[in-house]
């Protein structure tokens, strides 16, 4: 047996002694400064770019690119790595909006992927509770119809190639991230109650370890049946268009439809064969409004977040931010007012366009801009408003508080519920083409309905919860059978004088154009870079009982990085200050080109486990 030397074993000793205190040497320096802990960089892509909310779902979509695809290619390459390493966000089941533009035909595309409200569902006997999660949650399943719809209208390569990443991923298994592992903590009761859950989620009978290989072996069988039906189609001599068409027909009029269809049938649910066989993409022109000489576009309804955005930077277009300055409590007050006024115009009149007439042009109108603007005192915080009425372009004057409505005693339950990191994840991607794209997927709430559908590996996005649907039954988004729920979800690309300036999108539920918004003006009035605009303190607003609701009550919360004079102003102006711990708000992913160097850099949100990649 080989002897180690006195002196070696004492060092070795000492070495063991001297870690505590080098660990808390180490933990004092980061509490002192707690930037670090976050600090990013802004990263480079002659090439390509991907910034995604995971590192495996960026790699993804790099290894696409570089394999001579472009961003649609890597969208869906990335869209469907995010279903297998971030379950609790998104899914081929799930919902979502892409927005996209195409270098060659010079124009900006908005993709819908958003499945409608079961045909059978009767809302008026279920709880809020029934409505958030379980077998009476949750709408036809969007997204995999949007990834169809991608690939066949810009897309190069195969179904085969772009799936293949998470079919592996999904088979062999990878080390399963944190913040995964508490978000099934958190629907743990849920998922033991569905044999199917409980055999996806809790594989082992327990919650995984974090880093422990973590499979989704349904969900692989299901990729693989769709590529399946690809192949066939392409070895029967069909174009590239059918043979596409072929996969989307199998999951939603095929077998793939007659086992979501059995399961909900032997479970007591509400989706039939006819609930899938109707649904479409939707490809729509986004919504355009210009902000001090940039363009932005981003997604029409039934977005409700893309007319939250447009509205606001069209109210604040009338202050000067750039001289109140950056993070300033005049400026962040003028941000947090506009959010208001836009929130009751939107949730007054957003719902499914198929089924009611929403005045989007009316309501991004500067004129109506103009006039819901003197709404806003630079001094003091208003009251959250009623809405205005775009077509007269009438401004509610507040005066005397408006007391909300009560909630339905049907509609009531648990209203929220804890994000464990989100719900929802985004991602940008720039290929070397010329072609942008920003996309947001989600499952509304935690693994949407919570409910995995039979040997599908699939859950549903839970777009029957409130939020996405209104609590009250003569509201315009109150839940109706086919009529598709509203979602906030609305990637953004920006131009200037024509040229592509920033693609950019984000999760958060009810902060997602919130966040947007402040780091457009980071951007667009304030000039940083992509990584520095996304990486500053932010605030979110919430409303109780919510937004449908003039008069609701509004919690003003404040990441805790800016200098107590800003939060002492602030609290002058009326707000009462939350404060948030260092970075808790979104998880913006961007793409910026530099106008003077005219390179394109990526930065990816230090709040969540995000990633920016390029080459």
């Amino acid at each position: 047996m080989r002897r180690f030397p006195i002196r070696m074993i004492t060092l070795f000793a000492t070495l063991l002694l001297l870690l505590p205190a080098e660990a808390a040497a180490r933990q004092t320096s980061l509490d002192r400064y707690p930037d670090r802990l976050a600090h990013r960089t802004a990263v480079p892509g002659p090439n390509g770019l991907v910034t995604a909310g995971h590192p495996l779902a960026s790699v993804a979509g790099l290894r696409t690119l570089m394999a001579g695809g472009n961003a649609a290619d890597a969208a869906v390459a990335t869209l469907a790595t995010l279903n297998v390493v971030r379950p609790q966000m998104s899914g081929m089941a799930g919902n979502g909006f892409v927005t996209l533009y195409d270098r060659a035909s010079d124009r900006v595309y908005s993709l819908g992927a958003t499945g409608a409200a079961p045909l059978a569902i009767d809302p008026s006997s279920l709880t809020a509770d029934e409505l958030n999660k379980g077998i009476h949650a949750g709408v036809v399943p969007g997204l995999f119809g949007g990834w169809i719809a991608l690939l066949d209208r810009f897309g190069t390569m195969s179904l085969a190639q772009v799936l293949a990443p998470a079919i592996g991923y999904a088979e062999d298994g990878h080390p399963i991230e944190e913040s995964v592992v508490a978000a099934i903590e958190s629907q743990k009761e849920l998922f033991e109650s569905f044999p199917s859950s409980r055999r996806m989620f809790l594989p082992l009978g327990r919650v995984p370890e974090p880093g422990e290989t973590f499979r989704m072996s349904d969900l692989a069988n299901t990729l693989r049946k769709v590529v399946e039906a690809e192949q066939i189609a392409l070895a029967a001599g069909k174009t590239r268009s059918e043979a596409l068409q072929a996969a989307f027909d199998r999951f939603y009029r095929g077998d793939i439809a007659e086992e979501m269809a059995r399961f909900y049938r032997e479970s007591g649910g509400d989706f039939t064969v006819e609930d899938f066989a109707r649904y479409e993409p939707i490809w729509a022109e986004p919504l355009h409004t210009t902000y001090r000489g940039y363009d932005v576009y981003t997604s029409p309804p039934t977005s409700r977040g893309g007319l939250e955005v447009t509205m606001q930077l069209n109210l604040v277009e009338g202050f000067d931010l750039r001289a109140l300055g950056a993070g300033s409590a005049e400026t962040l007050h003028l941000l947090s007012e506009a959010i208001k006024v836009a929130k009751a115009d939107v949730y007054a009149y957003v719902a499914d366009p198929a089924l009611v007439d929403v005045p989007v042009d009316a309501l991004l109108s500067k004129d109506y801009a103009a006039a819901r603007r003197s709404l806003i005192d630079p001094s003091g915080v208003m009251v959250y408003p009623e809405a205005g009425n775009p077509v007269r372009v009438d401004a509610f004057q507040s005066g005397a508080r408006v007391e909300p409505r009560a909630v339905p005693e049907r509609r009531r339950g648990h209203l929220a519920e804890p994000s464990y990191a989100g719900s929802t994840t985004s991602f940008s991607i720039a290929d070397r083409f010329g072609n942008v794209i920003a996309a947001t997927p989600t499952h509304g709430g935690s693994f949407g309905t919570g409910v995995v559908v039979g040997n599908t590996g699939l859950t549903f996005n839970n777009g029957t919860r409130i939020g996405s649907t209104s609590p009250y039954p003569d509201d315009v988004n109150y839940v109706r059978a086919g009529q598709i729920p509203i979602l906030n979800n609305s990637p953004i690309i920006v131009f200037k004088d024509g040229r592509f300036h920033a693609a950019l999108g984000t999760p958060g539920g009810e902060t997602i154009g919130q966040t947007q918004f402040q780091v457009l003006v980071n951007l667009l009035d304030f000039g940083m870079p992509i990584q520095e605009a996304i990486s500053a303190p932010r605030f979110t607003l919430s409303g109780e009982p919510n937004f449908y609701q003039p008069g609701a009550e509004v919690r003003f919360r404040l990441e805790d990085r800016l200098p107590g004079d800003v939060v002492r102003t602030l609290e002058g102006f009326g707000y009462t200050v939350e404060l948030a711990p260092g970075y808790s708000f979104g998880s913006i992913q961007g793409i910026t080109l530099d106008a003077v160097t005219g390179a394109l850099m990526a930065g990816a949100d230090p709040r969540r486990v995000a990633y920016a990649i390029g080459w």
